[in-house]
């Protein structure tokens, strides 16, 4: 199960001897369980704190959040994190870094080796599992991210702009696999991005979110089958209405 609530969560931030820059401000959010949610909004509008706080990696100053009723106070292997750098151990090889969560969690080394096999084998890089990082594209890179977040067995995976360093080739690519990966798994995918038509083709509800101080504008039901073409008249005409939303608020 991986239901996230998310309670009158705000945060603020304080440089020395400045005013608090106010980055949330009393975000309420339910996201059920396999459930493929994207948030967007300008720059700076609190998408990354939102999902860093989720992931226990930062604290809100006000509210609380909740992973199927459970109050989130740290990281824990039911939340994986897949962040737009590749944040992998480049002295390991691909194998190597897949495992390290499972044995930092106290996994056998074979078990965990096997797993890992599996998770690679999902991401298309069962024959790379002994090269390491320097030798490998960006893509690449990403997949073993993504393998290592899986590794896990997470409820909820929480990715953080993670195909915008990517050539458009690419990222399409990733974001077809990443769909495969999310319904063989069943996963609840928080997943924050900078691009509409990224959200439109991945996501089932787009979280709008305000300039800041970061609140939600609106929540977005995308009621459009899957595979969903990237042209469709469908797809257009949401992509218009997310673009509207987004102009207001750059506008402002």
């Amino acid at each position: 199960m991986g239901n996230v609530s998310v309670k009158g969560v705000s945060r603020r931030f304080i440089k020395e001897g400045g005013t608090p820059t106010v980055a949330l401000d009393n975000v309420d959010l339910e996201v059920k369980d396999a459930e493929f949610v994207c948030f967007l909004g300008p720059s700076g509008c609190g998408k990354t704190t939102l999902l860093r706080i989720i992931s226990g990696l930062d604290i809100p100053d006000d509210g609380d959040i909740f992973l199927n009723n459970e109050k989130i106070t740290g990281p824990g292997p039911k939340r994986g994190m897949v962040f737009q750098e590749y944040s992998l151990f480049p002295w390991k090889s691909v194998i190597e870094n897949v495992i390290f969560g499972p044995l930092m969690g106290g996994a056998k080394k074979k078990d965990a080796l096997k797993e890992a096999e599996k998770y690679l084998e999902l991401v298309g890089l069962e024959q790379f599992k002994d090269s390491f990082p320097h030798e490998l594209s960006g893509g690449m890179k990403q997949r073993v991210a993504i393998a290592r977040a899986l590794a896990n067995e997470p409820e909820v995976l929480l990715m953080d702009e993670p195909f915008g360093a990517l050539d458009a080739q690419t990222r399409n690519v990733l974001q077809g696999e990443l769909l495969q990966i999310w319904q063989k798994k069943h996963l609840t995918v928080l997943f924050v991005t900078h691009s509409v038509d990224e959200a439109v083709f991945l996501a089932d509800r787009i979280v709008m979110m305000t300039s800041r101080p970061g609140k939600i504008k609106t929540i977005i039901d995308v009621d459009l089958p899957r595979p969903r073409g990237r042209t469709s008249q469908e797809v257009n005409a949401l992509r218009d209405q997310v673009l509207n939303i987004l102009s207001e608020e750059k506008d402002k």
